[in-house]
């Protein structure tokens, strides 16, 4: 698919998800209201992504290690390299849940309505702002609901995108309150769209999302934190090295 017809599939996706997020704002702005509802929020969340990429032909296919109780609490830790990331946790994710994202996302035309009520912004350029978040996604975990965080904080500027270093907050989040932490591994959503597809446009396709057996951490301790990413880390860097080799040799 040629760039010109890549940037008409972009406006295509991007028209789709400000056409059903306008459609479905009445209820979900509803639903955002109290907290007791966000759960009613996030089930919409759901329907939207899945059908607003339907419409222009991405989908998201789930691979999944083991069976997920959802009925239990999760860190849920993906990679990062394309907007269409954030859809696909929010279509994984079963039960009640938030996501922690940096901060501009307040000011989105489809993200505020979420990053003012049931999702956590981040400042990460003050300590204080950023302790402030992790206090209130632990707070959150406490009450039961699961938090999907980006362990990279960012998706990176490289094209082809590599796996960069993790933040150490989920981790030490994970140990402290005794919560498994579920690695997910996004190994072609970047090449359906990149980043938010303004420099190489989007396109039609089936984006492979593997769901690796959840970590769990009630046996370690606040010093394991730095082992814990690392693991999570070679956790979703050998799906992605197993990914790309069978590309190259199949």
């Amino acid at each position: 698919m040629n760039m010109i017809l890549k940037k008409v599939h972009l406006y295509l996706y991007q028209g789709s998800v400000a056409f059903f997020y306008f459609l479905l704002w009445p209820f979900m702005y509803y639903f955002s209201r109290k907290p007791e509802r966000y759960k009613h929020l996030n089930r919409l969340r759901r329907v939207w992504g899945v059908v607003s990429s339907f419409c222009v032909g991405i989908r998201y296919q789930y691979h999944f290690e083991e069976s997920i109780d959802w009925t239990q609490t999760y860190i849920v830790c993906p990679n990062h390299t394309s907007n269409l990331d954030i859809t696909a946790m929010s279509v994984l994710v079963k039960s009640n849940c938030c996501f922690m994202g940096k901060e501009e996302l307040v000011d989105g035309v489809v993200t505020r309505l979420f990053f003012r009520t049931v999702d956590i912004p981040v400042n990460r350029e003050s300590k204080i702002a950023s302790f402030r978040a992790f206090k209130t996604a632990m707070e959150r975990l406490g009450n039961g609901i699961t938090v999907i965080i980006f362990p990279e904080a960012t998706i990176p500027d490289t094209y082809p995108p590599h796996l960069h270093q993790f933040k150490n907050g989920p981790f030490r989040m994970a140990i402290e309150l005794k919560v498994p932490i579920i690695p997910v591994t996004s190994v072609n959503t970047w090449k359906i769209l990149w980043d938010d597809g303004d420099k190489y446009g989007s396109k039609p396709g089936v984006c492979d999302i593997f769901v690796h057996k959840p970590v769990e951490t009630a046996h370690l301790t606040i010093n394991d934190a730095d082992a814990l990413r690392d693991q999570v880390h070679a956790i979703i860097s050998k799906k992605i090295k197993e990914h790309d080799h069978r590309r190259t040799n199949g």
